[in-house]
């Protein structure tokens, strides 16, 4: 029964997600390792589906590794120079990173990778019977000298040829951008992918930039993330604010040694992907996921729930607490009803919670309400803090343990000197929260009055005057 409920909610959440992104534009920056792995073809499927279904999706390809194979294999020494002060960076950052240096030798087999790596994905598409264009997208100029190195066919983004994109995507066709730009003269430069992929998302006013790349992300094992960001059990990250990101990235940055430089350099991945997000946050994109592009259905499961399998980094408001509406009480009755079976919460009907509908307060993740909690006034300066559910589903955002926050808080505004709960199975999670316990002598007249001698509660109590 669980199983086939919570099959339920994610076909709800898909519906919610279809019906509110439908007819946006959504840019998926690509990375090359990606296309080679097994699970490629059934991205592009992925893909073609949301183009099928309404989205207006761009794909920007990235082809370093693939530019580096074909410069290989025709015996071209590939040397790479950090941009100047205020130029854009290889990765799109805008930080001081190393950009190919691409000379006038090397740039037709730049042309041919960079296109090469473009028609993989025209040829997928093509068997969901998605259209794919690539074209005159990009207009770039040279970067010209840099610390005194020639950078010859190495450019930057000059405009993005916006109104031309978007006919391409009006009949439900996708745009492909490789990283190739040219002057108004039609001199080929060679773009950082993740250049075009911030400026296309900019300039299409796209509400989501999808960062896709082939490792399983930063993850709490592996890197020293700080204690304020939270993470799912496998310790990967939900959700980041734009300052949250910038704090990671100075983490990053800091621990990050010499001997970790080279191909496998992990800490040199996340922070690309970070300063990416980061950048394409402030230039004004809504939502920027990273999300491992080999683990099949990831775009749809990061897209169409609320949880998701990636990082999100967000500037508008993804989560908020507010007071309870009546149209809420479907979800906080389902939100209850498992915890009111097993005997955790006290059993409440609706027109019980309609009662005291102004008690109570609502943790809303993205227009959904995920958790719950009331705030009951007994007198005598002291509240109770009650019928706090969260889904299961969202453990790993300790959204109870915010909620009850959010409650004290409350509580503080009403010049509340105690808060109390009673509790008959989660004394240890209230004690983590700074609870004690307390003998029910002390709770207000009103409360004892209507204290359930059978079901033998626990008093835990907070002092809101230290």
């Amino acid at each position: 029964m669980g199983s086939e409920l919570s099959s339920v909610e994610l076909i709800r959440e898909a519906f919610h997600y279809q019906s509110r992104f439908e007819g946006s534009t959504m840019v998926f920056k690509i990375d090359f390792p990606v296309t080679e792995a097994p699970g490629f073809p059934y991205l592009m499927k992925d893909l073609a589906l949301l183009a099928k279904t309404g989205f207006r999706i761009v794909i920007v390809p990235g082809a370093r590794e693939a530019i580096d194979s074909v410069l290989k294999r025709h015996e071209i020494v590939s040397d790479y120079e950090a941009p100047p002060e205020g130029m854009p960076s290889g990765d799109g950052s805008g930080l001081a990173e190393p950009t190919r240096v691409t000379t006038a030798r090397a740039i037709p087999f730049v042309e041919m990778a960079a296109f090469g790596v473009a028609t993989r994905f025209m040829t997928c598409l093509s068997g969901s019977r998605v259209e794919a264009v690539t074209g005159n997208f990009v207009r770039a100029r040279g970067l010209g000298v840099v610390n005194g190195v020639d950078m010859g066919h190495t450019g930057t983004v000059d405009k993005i040829y916006a109104d031309s994109i978007t006919r391409v995507l009006e009949p439900g066709m996708i745009p492909i951008l490789p990283c190739i730009g040219w002057s108004p003269s039609g001199k080929p430069y060679n773009v950082p992918s993740d250049e075009i992929a911030l400026e296309v998302s900019s300039a299409l006013d796209a509400s989501k930039l999808f960062i896709v790349s082939a490792w399983e992300g930063i993850r709490r094992d592996r890197f020293p993330l700080p204690k304020s960001i939270e993470t799912r059990d496998d310790g990967s990250i939900v959700q980041l604010t734009p300052l949250e990101t910038e704090t990671l990235i100075e983490a990053l940055a800091g621990s990050r040694t010499d001997a970790e430089a080279g191909p496998g350099d992990r800490t040199a991945l996340a922070l690309r992907e970070l300063r990416l997000a980061l950048k394409a946050s402030r230039a004004g994109v809504d939502r920027v996921h990273i999300i491992d592009g080999r683990e099949e259905g990831a775009v749809l499961r990061e897209l169409f729930s609320n949880l998701g399998v990636g990082t999100m980094v967000y500037t508008d408001e993804y989560e908020s607490i507010r007071p309870l509406r009546s149209r809420d009480m479907p979800d906080i009755l389902r939100l209850m009803e498992p915890f009111m079976q097993r005997g955790i919460l006290v059993r409440r009907t609706g027109d019980q919670i309609q009662e005291k509908k102004a008690d109570y307060s609502v943790f809303e993740v993205d227009d959904s309400v995920r958790a719950c909690g009331a705030l009951h006034d007994w007198g005598e300066n002291q509240g109770e803090i009650a019928a706090v559910a969260s889904d299961p589903l969202y453990a790993g955002m300790n959204l109870g343990r915010r909620i009850v926050g959010c409650l004290i808080e409350k509580a503080r505004r009403k010049n509340m000197d105690r808060v109390f709960v009673l509790t008959t199975c989660t004394q240890d999670w209230f004690e983590s929260l700074g609870f004690s316990e307390a003998p029910v002598a002390s709770l207000p007249e009103l409360k004892r009055k209507a204290y359930d001698l059978e079901r033998r509660s626990k008093v835990f109590a907070l002092d809101l005057r230290t």
